[in-house]
């Protein structure tokens, strides 16, 4: 199903496919997935701090902030996921190389021209909804990419066939990867800014969009069964208003429209393929969850990258030193 429009009588313009727009957040869970085949773990510690970069064109100082411009310190990969934090994302890109994380989104089905610069990681260059949403469909067909098909089959009136075209897949990411992804992006939905999809009451992954200013809305989600990617905005890219994010003014429009296709379908999970462990972590240390941690979380890990040492009991910090904690324990 492809709407590209409200009515094709007044333009035939198909925002679908012909609009690039800015995803915003929505083109994390590339940077992120990239970061995971690159030979980070959802445990990964990445310190959400104020970041000065001086890549700019015109040669001045950039300095990504988080949406409520608030710095959370030591934040794990998943929650940097879940929360949407831009700092940690860019750290993230810094990490793996933009060069990497540009080859990488080619291979996930991203075509258009991407800016080879930090500012990447929070979606500054602008896609296709068709582009985005052939992406997130190699994240729920298990690291499988598909050539989306407009015409099925064409028979005559006696049955004939007289066109019929066969989806074209590929693998471009392990397997593993993209269950690690889709565990990650549940948690947006659990524990993060996707917040709204619970209300469909089964399990789904996704993420949210928004871009400066409040111009581009963005929901990419899936269920076991189904992709669906939402864009919301006006053609002259004007301000759509105070609080017009992807989750208050993209998700609720995910929710309906896979509400309805949805209905008489039967409530299942994602798949775990072979090669996946989940392990109890703490949420603050990203270390095996004790007697001594606050909050846990059950995490999706490829086998062997999963962490071996439980949470220490926190020693008391020095004057001046606000994370101290002995980690090896």
């Amino acid at each position: 199903v492809m709407v590209g429009g409200r009515d094709f009588r007044e333009s035939q313009f198909n925002r679908a496919i012909q609009s690039k727009r800015q995803p915003g957040s929505a083109f994390k869970p590339l940077i992120y997935s990239a970061a995971l085949d690159w030979g980070m773990n959802p445990s990964k510690i990445i310190i959400d701090a104020p970041f000065i970069s001086d890549r700019t064109p015109d040669g001045g100082a950039w300095k990504p902030k988080n949406y409520k411009e608030e710095f959370f310190g030591p934040t794990l990969l998943r929650t940097g996921l879940a929360k949407s934090r831009n700092v940690v994302t860019v750290k993230l890109l810094k990490e793996i190389g933009i060069g990497y994380a540009v080859k990488y989104a080619r291979k996930m089905g991203i075509e258009s021209d991407l800016a080879p610069d930090l500012s990447l990681a929070l979606g500054s260059s602008g896609v296709s909804l068709m582009e985005l949403t052939t992406a997130y469909a190699v994240f729920a067909n298990g690291g499988m990419r598909v050539k989306p098909i407009f015409v099925k089959k064409i028979v005559d009136r006696s049955d004939k066939i007289l066109e019929e075209n066969q989806p074209e897949m590929v693998r471009v990411i392990p397997e593993e990867t993209a269950y690690v992804m889709t565990d990650l992006m549940k948690a947006v939905v659990t524990e993060g800014t996707g917040w709204r999809i619970k209300e469909l009451k089964r399990p789904a992954a996704g993420k949210t969009g928004t871009t400066n200013n409040l111009i581009d809305a963005w929901f990419m989600g899936f269920t076991p069964g189904f992709v669906t990617g939402v864009w919301v905005g006006y053609d002259d890219q004007k301000e759509m208003g105070t609080g017009e994010t992807g989750s208050r003014a993209a998700s609720p429009i995910w929710l309906d429209f896979m509400s309805l296709v949805l209905e008489d379908q039967p409530v299942t999970d994602f798949a775990v393929p072979k090669g996946i462990v989940f392990a109890k972590i703490d949420t603050k240390t990203g270390l095996l969850a004790s007697s001594h941690s606050e909050k846990t979380v059950f995490q999706a890990f490829k086998a062997g990258e999963e962490p071996t040492k439980y949470t220490p009991k926190p020693s008391s910090p020095s004057s001046g030193n606000f994370s101290q904690m002995d980690m090896e324990k």
